[in-house]
Parts: structure tokens; C-alpha cells; sequence
């Protein structure tokens, strides 16, 4: 079908990253804004804008379209991406829809059932099971989605309980739906991703990969294409792997299937049925326009990326409104933006413009790229010296920190990077092998990463250099817990509540042993940041 008119049933950057592509095609846009969003960037880009009442609310983003006589609907990345209800709703009233079939996208989006699938596609998988079956470490995962949300590391029985609730309180949340399962846990594997594309004729192609190993909290932060980990052959069988199981669920646009890699061994994890955060890093390879080939595959033509060779190498960071230690989200007006130029930005935000938490608090994407990985770290790291931002706290230092270190240059990071480097601080005076790397250490158990102290560390003033008695909320969030009350005596580290935001939880822990004096929130209440909590003596 020709398309004249898309709208985007998303917000912020990758809303204004499609609009800057239909412009290109002359296509018209239409935006959506929610009631707390009107003021937004990707609402003031687009041709036209609609008011609706909630980003997740389906049937709002039907009517925007039918008000304003779209063709088609591009979902962007958020949650109604990947639904198969939301896909099916909309080629069922008539619009195009730039993303897989729903039947692909209910195969590929449940995690169990997509375990199964690769299985029988002989795509490798990682063992999973009851917890007695497959040991410990372990982590629980959310069938239902991804994105970090629903995911605990359980190293050993007695966590198991709290971790599957909290697992399946949050997968709830974010998904409507409550079911987790458990999956062997590896501890210093490096996460992978082939960029799979495929028409409606049938034909899949794989667009390379991306390294995006370096991630907090389950979510990823530092992204490259290509990755520093394979070689050609490594490389051309995780490929064969990721298409056959895009044939295996007859898929259609742009996917990702993610992988755990392991040495030389690699396991299925999941199949992202959407345009990715960080597809400008292979777009930046290979020269094409993703979001176009979108358009293009909706309009029911034929692939043209067949036989692209890659150049060079890039490099994505987000820069986002957040701690640059803890990673916990920040609010504020942004009253001052710098953004580098030479290099590619995709902001989601503009100077003025207010961050709240009731969504992504990214402000934009930092693309470099170069004619090899270390010309594009080079260029990244100028970049990131160039910018600046105030009126709100970002991660703007972490990210200095991270592209000059040691290890990120050497290309060797792995999941574990911020276990084991705990943001800013400072790097080794020599470059030396970590420990578990030395040919001496090899037949000793390799060390439990244990959490970096800042991202689960209680959010405690200190005054005079002692620690103080009050525990604050180090974000704005909801009270979803308390697991302590007056007169209880509570051990260093012990959680006292758990704190959400952003559908996504934070246990606040006592800095020290102590006695609690006094509780002041209960479940279910609203809190500002920087409001007192629990009171300890």
C-alpha cells in the first residue's frame, strides 16, 4: 500500500527519529501526546498532533488515526510494539502497520514459547527449568517481556522467594502479566544482537550485529556494531541462527534476536519484534535507513539491503536524566542543552523542556562513527566533552567515564563490567588482566560479582561525615512496599521498603545496623524525592 499519512503511536526520540524520515519521503505525520506531555518535542515536530488519553491505550491511537486520515501506524519502541493485539487491531480497522504480523509477534514475545520454537529450529537455547533442575546462579525472568523489567539474579535459595515475587510484581506491572520463569545464569557472558530483516516475499536477511554487553540494571547503555568479540565465523553461524528463527515464526520488518555469548558458545534469549534503541549504530555501518526500509517492506516491496558490506565502526551511548551512580532516574528542566556536533545525535528533548518520570528520561542517543572502533571511541569521547547539560542530573560523567576506560577501550567488557568497575571510579594506574583472565587462576572458582554498592545503596544523607538517621526517597516513585516497622532492629544493607518508578523497582537498604525509630509512608503512597521515609537510631 502507498503511504501519504503515518502516525506514530509513540513519544519522544524515536517519535521524532521516524518523523525525520517520512519528511525525507514527503510523507505527512501525525503525532499523539498524552495529557501530561502536550509541551513535548515530538508533539511540537510533527505535522499534525493529537491529544489522547494514555500512550498504552490502543483504541486512542485507532481514533488519532481515523481523525486525521493516516494510511499507517508505526509503533515506535515502547510496549504496544511488541503486542500482538495491538498489531492485530491495527491492519484489522485498515491501516498499515510498520512492524511483524501478529501471529510473529505472540510467537517470538512470549520468552517460554520462543524457547521452544528455537529449539525445534536447532537455534541454541539457554537451559532453563525449575530452580532444583538448574542450580544456582540463576535469574528470573518475565515471560512476557524485556527491557530489564521482571529480572532478578538469584544466587542462592533463600533469595529465590523474594526474587519471584518481586519478579512477577513487576512483570505485572509493566505487562499485565504475571508469569516468570527461571533461567541458568551466566556470569560474565557478553549480550549480542543480529539485526534481522525480512519482506512480505518471504526473504530474510541479517544486517550484522551489535555488542551490548555494557549494561545497568538489565538495560543497556553502551552499544557498537560491530562487535569486538566475533570473527567471521562466529559471526555468519549466530546470523544463521537468528534468521532461521525468523523463518521459523514466518517474520515480517524489522527484528533483533538477542543472544548470551559465552567463549564461542552462544544462547537464544529473545526475539525484540520492533525497531531497537540503538539501530542508528548499524545503521551508521551500513549506510541504509532502517526506519525506511520499514516504509518500505510495509509498502509490500521487496528487500534492497542484499549484499551491503559494512564500514567502519560505531559507537552509541543515551545520555540520560539520571544519577550517574546509582542510575536511578531524575527529574527537572533541562534549562541548558549543548549537544555535540560532528558526530550523529538523536535527541528526544530540546533546551526548556521539562523531564518527568512518568516516561523514558533519555534526552538523546551519541552516535560516533569511524573508520575503526578506535577511531569512533576518539570521536565519542571528544563528543562527550563537548556536551553539556543543566538544570538536571544526568549521567553525562558516567558516560565520560566509561569510554575512556581501560577495559571499554581494550573491547574486553562483559555484563558483569559494572559489577566489576563500579561507575567512576578511578582505573587501574596499568592496564593489567583481570584476575579472572590470568592462566594461573583458570581452575579456581571465578568469583561472584556481588552488586556495585551505589546501585542498590540506601538513599542516606551524611552530615559531619557520620551517617545520618534519615532514610530519603532518592527519586520520586510510589511506596510499593515496607518490610519494617518501629522498634525493629534491621542489619547493614537489610531493604526497609521498595520503592517504583518508571515500572521499574529499588529496594532502599539501611547504611547500618540500627534500630528502626519511625516509619513515615505507607504501601501505596505517592513520594517526592528527597521526602523521609524511615527514621533509624
Amino acid at each position: 500500500m502507498a503511504i501519504s499519512k503515518l502516525l506514530v503511536a509513540n513519544r519522544g526520540e524515536i517519535a521524532v527519529r521516524v518523523f525525520r524520515t517520512c519528511r525525507a519521503r514527503g510523507i505527512s505525520t501525525v503525532a499523539v501526546a498524552a495529557p501530561d506531555d502536550t509541551g513535548s518535542l515530538h508533539a511540537r515536530v510533527a505535522d499534525e498532533t493529537v491529544a489522547i488519553g494514555s500512550y498504552l491505550d490502543a483504541a486512542e491511537h485507532l481514533r488519532a488515526a481515523r481523525e486525521r486520515g493516516a494510511d499507517a501506524i508505526h509503533p515506535g519502541y515502547g510496549f504496544l510494539a511488541e503486542s500482538p493485539a495491538f498489531a492485530a487491531a491495527v491492519e484489522g480497522a485498515g491501516f498499515g502497520w510498520l512492524g511483524p504480523p501478529a501471529e510473529a509477534l505472540r510467537a517470538g514475545g512470549d520468552k517460554l514459547e520462543a524457547k521452544r520454537i528455537a529449539r525445534e529450529a536447532g537455534v541454541p537455547v539457554a537451559p532453563d527449568g525449575a530452580p532444583d533442575e538448574i542450580g544456582f546462579p540463576l535469574i528470573v525472568k518475565a515471560a512476557a517481556g524485556g527491557g530489564g523489567r521482571g529480572m532478578r539474579v538469584v544466587r542462592g535459595p533463600g533469595e529465590l522467594g523474594d526474587a519471584l515475587e518481586a519478579a512477577r510484581r513487576e512483570a505485572m506491572s509493566a505487562f499485565g502479566d504475571d508469569r516468570v520463569f527461571c533461567e541458568r545464569f551466566v556470569e560474565r557472558p557478553r549480550h549480542v544482537e543480529i539485526q534481522l530483516l525480512a519482506d512480505a516475499h518471504g526473504a530474510v536477511v541479517s544486517l550484522g550485529e551489535r555488542e551490548c554487553s555494557i549494561q545497568r540494571r538489565h538495560q543497556k547503555v553502551l552499544e557498537e556494531s560491530p562487535s569486538p568479540a566475533l570473527d567471521p565465523a562466529l559471526r555468519a553461524r549466530m546470523s544463521e541462527a537468528a534468521v532461521s528463527f525468523a523463518r521459523a515464526i514466518g517474520y515480517r520488518s524489522l527484528g533483533t534476536a538477542e543472544f548470551m555469548l559465552d567463549g564461542r558458545d552462544f544462547y537464544f534469549l529473545e526475539l525484540n519484534g520492533r525497531i531497537q534503541v540503538e539501530h542508528p549504530v548499524t545503521e551508521e555501518v551500513l549506510g541504509v535507513d532502517l526506519v525506511d526500509e520499514q516504509l518500505r517492506v510495509a509498502a509490500g516491496e521487496r528487500l534492497g539491503t542484499a549484499g551491503r558490506q559494512p564500514r567502519g565502526h560505531a559507537i552509541e551511548v543515551r545520555l540520560y536524566a539520571e544519577d550517574p551512580r546509582s542510575f536511578l532516574p531524575q527529574a527537572g528542566r533541562v534549562e541548558h542543552l549543548r549537544l555535540p556536533a560532528g558526530i550523529r545525535v538523536d535527541a528526544g528533548v530540546e533546551e526548556g523542556d521539562e523531564i518527568g518520570l512518568g516516561y523514558d528520561a533519555m534526552i538523546a542517543k551519541l552516535i560516533a562513527h569511524g573508520r575503526d572502533r578506535a577511531e569512533a571511541l576518539e570521536r565519542l569521547g571528544s563528543a562527550l566533552d563537548e556536551t553539556e547539560v543543566g538544570g538536571v542530573v544526568t549521567n553525562l560523567p558516567f558516560l565520560r567515564w566509561l569510554v575512556g576506560h581501560p577495559e571499554v577501550r581494550a573491547g574486553r567488557a562483559t555484563t558483569a563490567f559494572l559489577v566489576e568497575h563500579p561507575p567512576l571510579q578511578r582505573w587501574p594506574e596499568r592496564d593489567a588482566p583481570a584476575p579472572w583472565r590470568r592462566p594461573w587462576r583458570l581452575n579456581l572458582p571465578a568469583p561472584a560479582p556481588k552488586p556495585p554498592p551505589d546501585l542498590d545503596r540506601a538513599a542516606s544523607d551524611r552530615r559531619d561525615g557520620a551517617e545520618s538517621s534519615t532514610l530519603v526517597a532518592p527519586m520520586p516513585g510510589t511506596v510499593i512496599r515496607v518490610l519494617v516497622g518501629e522498634g525493629d532492629g534491621v542489619a547493614p544493607r537489610q531493604p526497609l521498603l521498595v520503592l517504583e518508578a518508571m515500572k521499574m523497582e529499588t529496594p532502599l537498604l539501611s547504611p547500618y545496623a540500627a534500630t528502626v525509630r519511625r516509619v513515615h509512608v505507607a504501601e501505596g503512597e505517592r513520594v517526592a524525592g528527597g521526602q523521609t521515609l524511615v527514621e533509624l537510631e
